[in-house]
């Protein structure tokens, strides 16, 4: 596949579900959980947009939010090669924008004076409550060497990502309570997919951008109802 300069990328993620491999179905492909032996057992997760010339071709890239070291080592060097010959890249949101981050994390607050501890039932706050202390009490039993050693410290992360729970909307409780396992908070530290590829896309001088607004991202979940 040719990778021509000066196309753009467009990053797709998927939050809550893992995608088989193409061809996982086929009995000469490699199961999904089997370590691919060759470039051609990799699934690229990447479609090309072809334009008339003398227009580069565009593309779409499948991404999923999680720590990048998990995942570099099997995506295949056509998707890479991509990446680095584009020139514009946009993803998702601009997890480099501090605006972004701090729209995000308003976004998740109830509105002003009202509560977790007023909205859930008294037994399930207060199950909640118990399970924020045990970890937040593990947090420095589950943190690595490298990450102390790098000043990352459990009641920092602890506030990083627990920080005014009580504030939140119950959906983004729920996502919180889903990112404070183990394997997780040992992984803090580290960008996901989509964050490391946006900082090399900044490192290597790319024109970047965001296809979504962080209302768009917010507003469908802080519809939901408790039933839903």
């Amino acid at each position: 596949m040719a990778c021509l300069p000066g196309f753009n990328w467009v990053f797709l993620s998927a939050l809550l579900h893992a995608v088989a491999p193409w061809g996982a179905h086929r009995p000469d492909r490699p199961r999904q959980c089997d370590a691919p032996k060759s470039q051609s057992d990799m699934n690229s997760f990447l479609w090309r947009v072809k334009r008339a010339p003398p227009h580069p071709p565009s593309y779409l890239f499948g991404t999923i939010h999680v720590p990048y070291t998990r995942v570099w080592d099997f995506i295949p060097d056509r998707s890479k090669q991509a990446f680095h010959s584009s020139r514009n890249v946009f993803f998702e949101l601009d997890l480099t924008d501090p605006l972004t981050i701090s729209k995000l994390t308003n976004c998740q607050l109830l509105p002003h004076g009202e509560s977790l501890q007023t909205l859930l039932p008294r037994d399930l706050y207060r199950r909640l409550k118990r399970h924020l202390d045990y970890v937040k009490h593990m947090m420095p039993y589950w943190m690595t060497s490298d990450q102390r050693g790098r000043g990352l410290y459990a009641d920092y992360l602890f506030n990083a990502i627990a920080g005014n729970w009580e504030r939140k909307r119950p959906v983004w409780v729920m996502l919180m309570i889903n990112s404070l396992t183990e394997w997780d908070v040992r992984s803090r530290g580290t960008p996901v997919l989509d964050l490391y590829l946006a900082q090399e896309a900044e490192r290597t001088g790319k024109t970047t951008g965001a296809v979504e607004r962080v209302e768009e991202q917010c507003h469908p979940l802080n519809g939901l109802n408790f039933s839903q």
